[in-house]
């Protein structure tokens, strides 16, 4: 049960990871994560169906996220559409999309190919180590991995400058910097990760499905707003990694929902209502919160 929890939280620490860096540091409300996040799933598991490597299929998927970003930002940028409508767009077009890369289905099941988790599965076993572990300490690799290189990519000058504009973007302008091309850069980036996501997702549930990202953007925004609650930091790193605890107290929530809420009579099907009620809370918590730090400055 709780290395289920951490499996998932960990890769939906991923998704979260990219939905961080559109509404927390960009300041860009960005609805293309219920389309790339399938997109990277299909991407994934057509290349791995088709017998490419599983490096190659996560890397495509990485790709795939990324120019899902940039058409967002492009509709965003070159034909004045709101941020929110540009993604909305994009997020409408992917479903077609997905549905050609997955070869004009729904639903493309990966059951007689080695993927990334039946890999380490077997290298595990052969090690000695139960598979759950094993395959832990692959997403644990991964995700610090992606941690890690976030973090020297926000303390570099493209980086730096990405942040800034999410805080003030007329200063940036200022400063002779295109604010276009950082939209670009910041929601490619975003999508990117979220296209990693789902071509993890994929490969652990064994299927990609065209309806995979159906309201993945609130699951990650979720996952931030509640990772704020466990560590307060200026710095990038810690900001990140919380956002991955969050991921995993997030997954642990639905889990309890899911197995346990007979008891209260809930049903599975009211999971979306839960995420939708833990976002105003933890809105509402930060409300009272940065009232309270505002009431004692004041003193």
């Amino acid at each position: 049960m709780i290395e289920g929890i951490l499996h998932e939280g960990l890769i939906y620490g991923i998704l979260a990871l990219g939905v961080f860096i559109t509404f927390r540091i960009l300041d860009f409300p960005d609805l293309t994560v219920d389309g790339s996040f399938p997109f990277g799933a299909a991407i994934a598991a057509s290349a791995i169906t088709a017998g490419l490597p599983v490096l190659i299929a996560i890397l495509l998927a990485l790709l795939g996220g990324i120019l899902a970003g940039i058409v967002t930002a492009l509709i965003h940028n070159k034909l004045k559409v709101p941020n929110l409508l540009a993604g909305i767009l994009t997020m409408t077009m992917l479903y077609s999309v997905n549905i050609r890369v997955l070869g004009n289905r729904a639903n493309l099941p990966l059951l007689q190919v080695t993927t990334a988790f039946s890999a380490i599965q077997d290298l595990s076993e052969g090690l000695g180590i139960p598979a759950e572990y094993g395959v832990l300490l692959f997403l644990l690799f991964v995700v610090g991995g992606i941690i890690l290189v976030l973090d020297l990519f926000f303390h570099t000058d493209l980086g730096l400058t990405l942040g800034a504009m999410g805080n003030n973007q007329q200063m940036v302008i200022s400063q002779g910097v295109n604010p276009e091309l950082m939209k670009i850069i910041g929601v490619g980036l975003s999508n990117g990760l979220v296209g990693i996501a789902g071509a993890l997702a994929a490969q652990y549930q064994g299927f990609a499905d065209a309806n995979l990202g159906q309201g993945i953007v609130v699951t990650g925004l979720a996952s931030v707003m509640i990772g704020e609650f466990f560590i307060r930091s200026n710095k990038i790193w810690p900001l990140l990694l919380r956002v991955v605890i969050g991921s995993v107290v997030f997954k642990g929530i639905m889990f309890l929902g899911r197995y346990y809420g007979y008891i209260i009579k809930m049903t599975p099907n009211d999971l979306k209502l839960i995420t939708g009620l833990l976002i105003i809370l933890s809105l509402i918590m930060t409300k009272i919160r940065s009232g309270k730090r505002t009431r004692q400055a004041a003193v």
